[in-house]
């Protein structure tokens, strides 16, 4: 009997093709459609806030009060925040997070637009702010990272990172706006609304199809369980010792020092509006290279990007026109994208799944402890070297960091592996014995 003839390939059945965004899954699209809400409002409401104080008569040093209000609340609480977004389902801690952002500053609108806000009042309502932050912060972090499949994590993260800081740039020019032309405690009720809008989106989340709830150890012994997670991966704790200081200085940059240049050689806030504008073009062109580009050495090529942290600092103590300046920001921009995709791919890699919130939290707070330090000793920095020197040692720093993590062998060896579960399939549950010992634009690369 003759066999039938196989089938020629121009007749056999072609595979079906991929939608082009089939690695967004339910989850990825959520997060991140609420991000771009959430951070909207984040931006905006910084800008309102200080309109605010200076509306109430307040001064620029009560500006700076309202600011630490909200930063020293966001570090106490970082690490428990952690502990609990990998205790519970992580979109349980971000919703209730985001209500209680959504009525802190839905309770500072109301006073704003009613014209009564005493000092404390809005220290209070900062300090909320940072409260809730410390709380969604870990939880977020380690549900976008569960949620996108290991082999699509670099184009993942750069169109969550794109998202994130393009509603960041939207967020700061409608703030703006917006305080000009109806107040600011408009902008603050909008704020609420956003958080309100996207805890709401939030809990459509589904978490615990991927992490079952099982019974837990007790808080204090799971933050000492990610601290022995975190200490043991050398170029782990490495990179964020080597942030916690450089974040001080490129904060110092960014808060202080540029708006100081700004208003002595190009004109006021509005050229360093531009510069800081070109650093967030820079991170969403870096975005668009890093969805394609998957290198192989992850960490030595991210921290090849924080070489380029120092160019803003450079450009400032050299005197060079703003158009330089402008630029040296784009490319600073740029880098930020490259370390923080570089960065999240190899926490995803590396972590476990539900160590992905504790470790997240001592990531955050190692990188951001000494960032109250630096902006406090920027002033007398400048009158101690001059603003020139000052620039000069920011700049210097920065680089000495970035040479110096390279020492680290796992640093420069960390390797994008080729195959590696999804992220965000059922994780085993962790045992009962511990496991073996194993805020400026820039902070946002982390």
């Amino acid at each position: 009997m003759t066999s039938a003839p196989a089938p020629s390939p121009a007749s056999a059945p072609m595979p079906a093709p991929r939608a082009r965004f089939a690695w967004a899954g339910r989850n990825f699209r959520i997060q991140t459609a609420a991000t771009v809400v959430s951070g909207l409002g984040n931006a905006a409401a910084p800008i309102a806030t200080a309109f605010a104080v200076l509306q109430a008569g307040g001064t620029a040093t009560q500006v700076g009060y309202v600011t630490a209000a909200r930063l020293v609340p966001l570090v106490l609480f970082l690490l428990i925040g952690g502990a609990l977004a990998d205790r519970i389902p992580r979109h349980r801690v971000m919703v209730a997070a985001n209500l209680f952002n959504a009525l802190s500053q839905a309770v500072l609108a109301a006073l704003v637009l009613a014209g009564t806000t005493p000092l404390w009042s809005l220290l209070l309502c900062a300090a909320a702010g940072g409260a809730g932050q410390a709380f969604y912060a870990p939880a977020s972090e380690g549900m976008i990272m569960e949620s996108v499949a290991a082999a699509d994590a670099g184009k993942a993260f750069s169109v969550y990172r794109m998202a994130l800081n393009g509603s960041q740039i939207g967020g700061a020019a409608l703030g703006g706006a917006m305080a000009a032309a109806v107040g600011p405690g408009w902008v603050l009720l909008v704020d609420a609304a956003g958080f309100a809008v996207a805890g709401s989106l939030r809990a459509l989340l589904k978490v615990e199809q991927l992490r079952p709830d099982v019974a837990r150890p007790g808080l204090v012994h799971e933050l000492r369980l990610g601290w022995r997670e975190f200490v043991s991966r050398r170029w782990l704790w490495a990179v964020v010792l080597q942030f916690s200081l450089m974040i001080a200085c490129v904060a110092a940059v960014e808060a202080v020092y540029g708006p100081v240049v700004a208003a002595r050689r190009f004109g006021g806030a509005d050229a360093w509006g531009l510069a800081m504008a070109a650093l967030g073009i820079g991170m969403l062109a870096a975005g668009l290279l890093m969805a394609r580009w998957q290198p192989r050495r992850l960490l030595l090529v991210g921290n090849l990007g924080v070489f380029l942290f120092a160019l803003p600092a450079l450009t400032l103590a050299a005197g060079a026109g703003l158009p330089v300046l402008i630029a040296a920001m784009f490319v600073s921009g740029c880098g930020v994208t490259v370390f923080g995709v570089n960065w999240m791919v190899a926490m995803q890699q590396e972590i476990p799944a539900e160590m992905f919130s504790r470790v997240s939290a001592y990531d955050h707070f190692g990188s951001i402890a000494l960032t109250p330090l630096g902006t406090a000793l920027a002033g007398p920095a400048a009158e101690a070297l001059g603003l020139d020197g000052a620039l000069w040692t920011c700049a210097l720093v920065t680089v000495a960091l970035a040479v110096v993590v390279l020492a680290v062998p796992e640093v420069r060896r960390l390797t994008r592996r080729t195959s590696a579960p999804v992220a965000g399939s059922p994780a085993p549950a962790p045992a009962p014995a511990p496991v073996p010992a194993a805020v400026p634009a820039t902070a946002d690369a982390r």
